[in-house]
């Protein structure tokens, strides 16, 4: 029996939840954006820290030359920018390049290759990864990751970029794996079919036809393995050393983004510059993962719109 009430009501329950979620992010986004306005329009604050001295290189007092310093606890507050964000790229890097293999690779496998049963028993154990906290995780890099990589590579510190990057990939993994899975299960057999009566054997199959039909979701899965990746916050916290150097080496210790604001947030003055500036990096971090998810929608859509134009 219809119940037009219901589906109406049913109907309000959904735009509100919607129109919650949405009100959620913007409101979280204006709270941070407040935060972070006194950088630029409060004299008191730059009078301790501005842009410049963020971003550029600075001489300070004991230092040879002009350096990009990470000290804003000290006689002289140093805010230097760049070694948080050179050391958040380095970590994320490192993430993607073990996690785009493996979890792709992973489910072309589950998806081409393994029998019902196998695939089965495999979906559910990769997307348990994603059930793990990141915080076992980083315990796991700190405790066993770290000395089986000392021991393997020679390395001075135990801590690196190397070493939180190989474990944040096991958090994105699961992320890209799922996405991937989905989409590439989602190719018509019909082309699968067609290509094998061409002659094609397996692997061109799935070189030529089923990864480029499938090549808009495995972008989009992408996109947000690497959003994931670029605002992590334990595991990084734990396994990359937390030391602010500006390095290009992967094996050196450094500090993330989102590492910083997780260390420092509760022993700060409310409202003081070191306060501002923690704000700021986290409206950095927003423009960073939302500039990702700009760029992988777009690059989904022109996939999409090419691969259809394909068909």
């Amino acid at each position: 029996m219809s119940r037009p009430w219901l589906h109406r009501a049913t109907e309000v329950a959904i735009h509100v939840m919607a129109g919650t979620a949405i009100a959620a992010v913007i409101l979280i986004f204006v709270f941070v954006a407040r935060e972070t306005l006194p950088l630029f329009t409060s004299s008191a604050v730059q009078e301790e820290v501005t842009l410049s001295k963020m971003w550029l290189a600075q001489l300070w007092p004991g230092y040879d030359g002009a350096e990009h310093v990470w000290q804003p606890v000290s006689e002289i507050p140093k805010y230097g920018i760049l070694p948080l964000f050179v050391g958040t790229l380095k970590v994320t890097s490192v993430a993607m390049l073990v996690a785009i293999p493996l979890a792709v690779g992973a489910a072309l496998f589950v998806s081409q290759y393994a029998s019902h049963r196998l695939r089965e028993i495999l979906k559910p154990v990769v997307e348990l990864l994603a059930g793990i906290p990141s915080v076992v995780l980083g315990f796991f890099a700190l405790i066993v990751l770290a000395s089986w990589l000392q021991d393997a590579l020679d390395l001075d510190s135990r801590l690196s970029a190397l070493l939180a990057g190989i474990a944040l990939a096991l958090a994105v993994v699961p992320i890209i794996f799922t996405v991937c899975e989905e989409a590439l299960g989602a190719v018509p057999r019909s082309y699968v079919e067609a290509s094998t009566a061409l002659g094609a054997r397996r692997w061109q199959t799935i070189l030529l036809v089923v990864l480029p039909s499938a090549s808009p979701g495995i972008a989009a899965a992408i996109a947000l393995g690497f959003g994931r990746a670029i605002g992590e916050t334990m595991i990084v916290l734990m396994a990359s050393g937390n030391a602010a150097i500006l390095s290009g080496s992967v094996l050196d210790s450094t500090r993330t983004l989102s590492a910083t604001i997780a260390a420092e947030l509760a022993e700060v003055v409310f409202g003081g510059p070191h306060y501002t500036v923690l704000f700021f990096i986290g409206s950095l971090l927003f423009l960073m993962t939302f500039s990702v998810n700009l760029v992988g929608s777009i690059a989904t859509a022109r996939l999409k719109a090419k691969v259809g134009g394909r068909r």
